[in-house]
C-alpha cells in the first residue's frame, strides 16, 4: 500500500475510539492495530495483546510490523516513557516524551512550571509528609483543593468544603490509597467560576488551539453527587469570551515556551483545564494528552487529517492551516454502569447500538466494553458507552444525542438529564 502509514494506537477507552474514527478517516491511514482496544473498536482495527506501558514491547512491536506511525492515548504510557523508547527506534510518535509528559505526571512539576511561565493558578504548596500537611491544612482551613501529586487514574483530587474533609483527603492521600500517586501532596487555594477545557496540538514550537468543550464531572443532575472520570461534554462553549479564550491559548503557549527554554520539547496534545474566574481564566490542571471525553466532541467536529497532523506534531513542521472547523455543535452522554463511580458489575449485554447509530449524526463510542464469546457487545467498566451527536446547533445536538441514549438499553444503565443545560443557562 504505497503511500500509506500503517498505526498502532494505545489504549481501550472512549477516546481511543474516537481517536480511531478519526484516524480511519485519513487518506493515508493503512492498518491500524489496537493495544488492546474495546469491544467497539475492532470493526476498525486489529487487537495486538501488548503491554501499552512497557516501551520496549512497544517499540520492539512498532519495529517489528513496520509500524509508521505510534498514537498513545492515555497518560501512563507517555509518564512511562513510552514516547520516547518509539522515537529512539526512528518510529514517528505522537504524545510527549517521558519528560514532557510530568505536565500530568506530577502536579508540583506542574505548577513549578507554571510559575516560571507567568502561568496564573491557584495558589499551592507541597508536602511529603503527612503531619506537615495536616498542619498546614489546620492553619489554612477550608475550603481547599488537596491532591494526590501522581497519577492516580482521575482519582485523588479532593475538593474540601471544609477543613475535617481535607484533612480526610490529606490522611487518604498518606495512607496510600492512590498508591505511589499520594507520596507528595499538592494542597490548593479554592478557586470559584465556571469551567472550561481547551486541548491543543503543538510540536513544540507551534501550538493549534482545538474548539473549547465543558465537561460535566459530578455524577448525577444538577451537578450532585461524587466526582467521576466525566458524565457528558459539549463543544463548543460560548459562554467563554474572545477575550477569555486569548488568555487560554497565551497560557499554553507559554508553557510550551518554558519547556522549550528548559530544554524540554513538548510535542503532542496538550490538554489545559480552566477555571473561569473573575480575574480571567486560571489553570486547574495540565493533562499531557487529549482529554475524554471531550477527545468525543471535539474530533468530529474538526476537519482535518489527522494522520498528517500528528506526524506534522512528531517532525516539527506543525501549520495552524492544517486544523479547521465548521460552525456545527456537538453533545456527548455518558452511559454509565449502575454504582459508578462506585462499585459496579460488568458483563451485561447492551442492545440498541445499531440502531442509536443510524440516527443522523449519531456515532457511538465505545469506552467500557468487551465483546461476548457469541460477538455480544458487554459492559466492562464504569463509563460504558459515548453517545455523541453533531448537528447544526446545540439544541438538534442535544436532543439527537438523548434520542440515541433512549434506544440503547443494558441493565443498570445509568446517566444525567441535564447534560449541556449549562451551555443555555451560561455562567
Amino acid at each position: 500500500m504505497s503511500g500509506k502509514v500503517d498505526i498502532l494506537l494505545l489504549g481501550s477507552g472512549g477516546r481511543e475510539h474516537a481517536l480511531l474514527v478519526k484516524l480511519a478517516e485519513s487518506p493515508t491511514a493503512g492498518d491500524i492495530y489496537v493495544a488492546l482496544g474495546n469491544g467497539g473498536m475492532y470493526e476498525r482495527a486489529t487487537k495486538v495483546d501488548l503491554d501499552a506501558e512497557d516501551p520496549k514491547a512497544v517499540a520492539a512491536w512498532a519495529l517489528e510490523n513496520r509500524i509508521g506511525l505510534v498514537v498513545i492515548g492515555p497518560e501512563a504510557p507517555l509518564v512511562a516513557g513510552v514516547a520516547d523508547a518509539v522515537r529512539a527506534a526512528g518510529i514517528p510518535c505522537f504524545g510527549p516524551s517521558g519528560e514532557a509528559a510530568q505536565m500530568e505526571g506530577s502536579k508540583k512539576f506542574a505548577k513549578q512550571v507554571m510559575a516560571r511561565a507567568g502561568v496564573p493558578t491557584a495558589a499551592y504548596r507541597s508536602f511529603t509528609s503527612e503531619d506537615e500537611c495536616a498542619a498546614y491544612v489546620r492553619q489554612v482551613g477550608g475550603p481547599i483543593v488537596v491532591k494526590a501529586d501522581g497519577l492516580a487514574a482521575g482519582k485523588g483530587v479532593i475538593v474540601a468544603k471544609t477543613t475535617e474533609e481535607a484533612l480526610e483527603g490529606v490522611h487518604e492521600c498518606f495512607s496510600g490509597a492512590f498508591g505511589e500517586a499520594g507520596a507528595t501532596v499538592v494542597v490548593e487555594e479554592m478557586m470559584e467560576g465556571p469551567e472550561c477545557s481547551l486541548l491543543a496540538l503543538t510540536d513544540g514550537k507551534t501550538l493549534v488551539p482545538l474548539a473549547t468543550a465543558q465537561d460535566h464531572k459530578r455524577a448525577l443532575d444538577g451537578d450532585r453527587g461524587p466526582n467521576t472520570g466525566g458524565m457528558g461534554v459539549y463543544s463548543p462553549v460560548p459562554m467563554v469570551t474572545d477575550d477569555e479564550l486569548a488568555q487560554m491559548i497565551d497560557i499554553e503557549k507559554r508553557v510550551v515556551a518554558e519547556l522549550a527554554a528548559e530544554g524540554i520539547t513538548y510535542s503532542g496534545c496538550l490538554y489545559g483545564g480552566f477555571m473561569l474566574t473573575d480575574e480571567g481564566p486560571k489553570v486547574l490542571e495540565f493533562n499531557a494528552r487529549f482529554g475524554d471525553p471531550e477527545t468525543q466532541v471535539v474530533l468530529p467536529r474538526m476537519q482535518a487529517d489527522l494522520v498528517g497532523v500528528f506526524l506534522a506534531c512528531d517532525n516539527g513542521t506543525l501549520d495552524p492551516h492544517d486544523v479547521r472547523w465548521g460552525d456545527d455543535w456537538a453533545v456527548s452522554v455518558v452511559l454509565t454502569s449502575a454504582g459508578y463511580p462506585g462499585a459496579y458489575e460488568k458483563g451485561k449485554v447492551i442492545t440498541g447500538i445499531e440502531d442509536a447509530s443510524v440516527l443522523e449524526g449519531v456515532t457511538v463510542y465505545h469506552a467500557g466494553t468487551k465483546l461476548g464469546e457469541n460477538g455480544e457487545v458487554l459492559t466492562n467498566g464504569g463509563r460504558v458507552l459515548d453517545v455523541t451527536a453533531v448537528a447544526p446547533t446545540f439544541e438538534a445536538a442535544r436532543a439527537q444525542a438523548y434520542a440515541a441514549c433512549d434506544l440503547i438499553d443494558f441493565e443498570g444503565k445509568t446517566f444525567r438529564t441535564d447534560i449541556g443545560l449549562r451551555c443555555i443557562q451560561g455562567r
